[in-house]
């Protein structure tokens, strides 16, 4: 027999108990949750949402994934697939169904990769390896252009093809690399150096195209971001991924999108530089004009001034001329005054000299008197005589007896001859 419920007792309608269990579940589980397990049941449909089961082999959630959210995914959900999700729990009353509202998912491995990840990016944050201060520009006009990246690939390619497009100075120096696998740090860190050790280089592109998280995986490698870091060459890195910042984004110089807007951020555009060159060069051309039609004016007015004064002091010449013209006397009349002046200064020079010569003969009597008295001339005339050797010698004077001997020839001068005689007695007083 079936047990009736007492009309007595309190019940609760549907509805009601719906919404006690919708506000319970947001009392419970205010945020979002972490939750593992498997895909099931997985459709995608038109509108861009995906709709599945989450799985533990023991409980079955639904679960939907709207298109803004699931577009950041890097992976590719199908059934099967391990993953770990953040969701919210949503319990829609109408129809009492209880379904996941997922907003990240990844694989379930990749958990504890993020987890390593945050913390390495965390320890080059506080080392300040991505501070802006360290981070250095970017040369406006490289003529060497390093690229560090597989050689096989569009990726190179493209590279090439911008900068010959945009910057064809540019001399171009690639350094092969693997760009992902177990190997590809350490053959980025090699190339790295390699491009340091060689100093060709002005500017350094490193990355690759796009792929999977694994796929980019090298790019988050430690000893990877410190040798970027640590270069003395401006480095971009250029890892072609959008939903997500890698390592070597946040420690390089520069970050690009793609490889190819790298090489648009390291380049100048030729061609904007040569119309900027034929804009300033038709502003140099105009101003020069400018100035070579000022420069003529004042030129002009310049000439104008001195026509004007040329002029101005060739009339003030012809006037002096004039007026020294008028000064001027005849030939003649010149001639005769200085004919004047000249027999003027005759007369005082011959005056001159006959004072001269009178005193010349005054003073030469004079002397003449003087020497009259001190010759030997004037003792012989009062009948003296002068006593000389005959021995040819230079000095004939006789001043002593002593400066004679027994037949010593002699000279006797007197005023009016010579006696020549013998010494033939010597005797003192």
């Amino acid at each position: 027999m079936n047990e009736q419920v007492k009309p007595t007792e309190n019940a609760l309608s549907v509805s009601m108990l719906a919404s006690l269990l919708s506000k319970t579940l947001q009392h419970r589980f205010p945020g979002t949750v972490t939750v593992d397990a498997e895909i099931t049941n997985f459709k995608s449909y038109p509108s861009g949402h995906w709709y599945f089961s989450l799985t533990d082999n023991q409980s079955t959630l639904s679960a939907v994934m709207f298109k803004g959210n699931n577009r950041m995914v890097r992976l590719t959900a199908k059934d099967g697939l391990q993953v770990r999700v953040q969701c919210e729990i949503n319990f829609y009353a109408p129809n009492g169904k209880l379904q996941l509202i997922v907003k990240k998912m990844a694989e379930s491995s990749e958990g504890d990769q993020k987890a390593k990840l945050d913390a390495l990016k965390a320890k080059l944050i506080a080392e300040g390896l991505t501070a802006l201060s360290r981070k250095r520009s970017l040369p406006l006009m490289p003529m060497h252009v390093g690229i560090i990246t597989s050689s096989r690939g569009a990726v190179i390619r493209d590279m090439i093809t911008v900068l010959s497009r945009r910057w064809p100075l540019a001399a171009i120096h690639l350094y092969s690399a693997a760009v992902q696998g177990e190997q590809a740090p350490n053959e980025l860190i090699k190339a790295i150096n390699r491009a340091i050790k060689e100093q060709l280089c002005d500017v350094i592109i490193i990355g690759r195209g796009g792929g999977s998280a694994e796929d980019l995986s090298a790019f988050n490698d430690e000893i990877l971001c410190r040798a970027i870091a640590a270069s003395p060459i401006p480095i971009v890195s250029a890892v072609g991924h959008e939903t997500d910042t890698g390592l070597t984004d946040l420690v390089a110089d520069v970050r690009a999108a793609t490889p190819s807007q790298a090489a648009e951020l390291i380049s100048p555009d030729i061609l904007e530089i040569q119309k900027r060159l034929a804009t300033l060069e038709g502003r140099l051309r105009s101003r020069t004009e400018i100035q070579l039609s000022l420069g003529e004016q004042r030129l002009e007015l310049i000439t104008h001034k001195l026509d004007q004064s040329i002029q101005a002091n060739a009339q003030r010449q012809r006037d002096r001329l004039t007026r020294l013209t008028g000064r001027l006397v005849a030939p003649t009349e010149y001639i005769a005054l200085k004919r004047g002046v000249l027999t003027h200064l005759q007369q005082k020079v011959e005056a001159s000299i006959d004072r001269r010569l009178d005193q010349i003969k005054s003073n030469f009597q004079q002397l003449t008197v003087q020497l009259d008295v001190l010759s030997p001339l004037a003792t012989l005339s009062r009948g003296y005589g002068i006593l000389l050797k005959c021995d040819g010698s230079k000095d004939r004077t006789i001043g002593s007896v002593d400066d004679l001997d027994i037949d010593t020839s002699i000279e006797i001068r007197l005023k009016d001859g010579c006696i020549k005689a013998s010494v033939n007695q010597i005797g003192k007083e």
